[in-house]
């Protein structure tokens, strides 16, 4: 599982929000300045969060984001499945793009034991603990 860019600042400015008191509506330029990102960037990733209803959009008076559900509810695997895509903890480590079950690495059966490890882990894991 190697994230990207995309997760690592997907994952700064929603921390931003979970530091805010629950339902703050931000503006986006206000989330990408307070965890020094880049604000268009930050808004392609926050249209995929949106779709997956890790965060909400708001327009009118009050516009901007906020966080879809409190942050204790929204996992680790949420966030990084809704920018990654939900093949995210099937890919090989190791070779990604040339490994798999089916024509699997010489690495791919220590990526399987360790795999289910790190599914707990990012299911375990709240917005909430990480913002902390």
């Amino acid at each position: 599982m190697r994230l990207s860019r995309e997760s690592e600042y997907g994952l700064e400015g929603l921390k931003v929000l979970a530091r805010q008191p629950q339902g703050t509506v931000m503006l986006l330029e206000e989330i990408a300045e307070a965890g020094q990102l880049p604000p268009r960037f930050l808004a392609q990733i926050f249209q995929k969060l949106r779709r997956h209803r890790v965060v909400a959009s708001h327009r009118g008076a009050v516009r901007g984001y906020s966080l879809a559900r409190p942050a204790q509810e929204i996992t680790l695997r949420e966030i990084f499945e809704a920018i990654e895509g939900p093949e995210l903890l099937e890919r090989c480590v190791f070779w990604p793009e040339r490994c798999g079950d089916h024509h699997p690495c010489c690495l791919h059966s220590r990526w399987a034991m360790i795999r289910q490890n790190l599914k707990e882990m990012i299911e375990g894991t709240t917005l909430e603990e990480v913002a902390e």
